[in-house]
């Protein structure tokens, strides 16, 4: 993204040249003075943007003196929000979709029927690095256990964990002694989801990092909005249970952003802070600078604001394939899969 950003500054710096009847630096064969070219051109393109700047602030901080609206600033443009449009983002009032929650595999769990409870293990051989992996696992999910993979099929596992009224299964899977893949097996009826597992950082490696209670936590699902994200979105959702205990003050976090879902875990706490915000205008448009300038700026106010500390751990899933039913790798039926040929648009997003 940053480069291209630089592509299109050095392209506009270009567009100014020729438009001016100066030789580019793209025609200069000697490198150095190319460079020294280029460096030059960049360096005045940052010192416009500054003046442009600026000049914004100027402008804000008149329309306040004189009690106008100040201008609407620019809204940038990022790939979230210019992604391509796509037909089956869920929508608020969507009839048919809240018709298809009442009847999916997940309406017990929201209708509070049964109580959520997981089981969590691993491929067949289990390093060191995906044991830790799975104990911080433990402290995040409530009703979580841990149950040693050794030479058993994963089938006869899943007909293990519906004997026992296990609502969710977990699969860590590991390549190179590293953990890399999660399976998430909705019991008893499914669906399974494939995740690739990236970016783990346990809690020992995030600076200032709190220990969880053993409250219930909260649940935050974000930017979901697809059926496809919705669906996994309450695959997730179905994992803990619907009754948080706030005064814990646990978060846990499920952020989608361009197909990448970020976990994270946190605590937090309100608190009151003395922060600084504009004074209000109270001196008439007529009146001379001096008065202007003598009127305070900013105000000091007492305000309720959150602070965070992040208890770990975190980590970045990458939905490869949901599949209806359990795990069948053979005559499984998938409902989604990845495929290389859905990355040729970087503004093309599925969940």
């Amino acid at each position: 993204m940053g480069k291209r950003m630089r592509d299109d500054e050095e392209d506009a710096g270009e567009v100014a040249l020729r438009k001016a009847g100066m030789k580019l630096p793209s025609n200069i064969k000697n490198k150095h003075k190319r460079s020294a070219e280029y460096a030059k051109v960049r360096a005045e393109k940052i010192k416009e943007k500054k003046q442009r700047i600026k000049a914004r602030d100027t402008a804000e901080r008149q329309a306040v003196e004189l009690g106008e609206t100040p201008p609407p600033r620019q809204v940038p443009k990022t790939i979230e929000n210019t992604r391509e449009a796509d037909e089956t983002v869920a929508q608020p009032d969507d009839e048919e979709l809240q018709v298809d929650d009442g009847v999916d595999e997940f309406s017990g769990h929201f209708a509070r029927a049964q109580m959520p409870k997981l089981l969590i293990t691993t491929s067949q051989e289990c390093s060191s690095p995906t044991r830790k992996f799975i104990k911080e696992l433990l402290t995040v999910i409530p009703n979580a256990t841990f149950y040693k993979r050794g030479s058993y099929d994963l089938k006869q596992i899943v007909k293990f964990a519906k004997n026992r009224d296990f609502t969710t299964m977990f699969v860590v899977n590991e390549n190179r002694k590293q953990p890399n893949g999660l399976l998430m097996i909705a019991l008893p009826e499914g669906p399974t989801a494939h995740f690739k597992l990236s970016s783990i950082k346990l809690s020992k490696k995030i600076k200032g990092h709190g220990k969880p209670t053993s409250h219930m936590p909260e649940l935050l699902l974000n930017n979901f909005t697809t059926r496809l994200g919705h669906r996994v979105g309450r695959l997730f959702a179905s994992v803990f249970p619907q009754d948080p205990q706030f005064r814990g003050r646990r978060a846990v976090t499920f952020h989608n952003q361009r197909d990448f879902i970020f976990f994270r875990h946190h605590r937090y706490i309100f608190e009151e802070k003395e922060i600084k915000e504009l004074a209000p205008v109270t001196i008439g448009v007529n009146s001379d600078k001096k008065s202007r300038k003598a009127a305070p700026k900013t105000v000091k106010k007492n305000a309720v604001v959150a602070r965070l500390q992040e208890c770990g751990p975190r980590f970045t899933l990458k939905l490869q394939s949901l599949q209806s039913g359990t795990f069948d790798s053979k005559y499984g039926e998938y409902e989604w899969v990845h495929k290389p040929d859905m990355d040729t648009s970087r503004r093309r997003f599925f969940l």
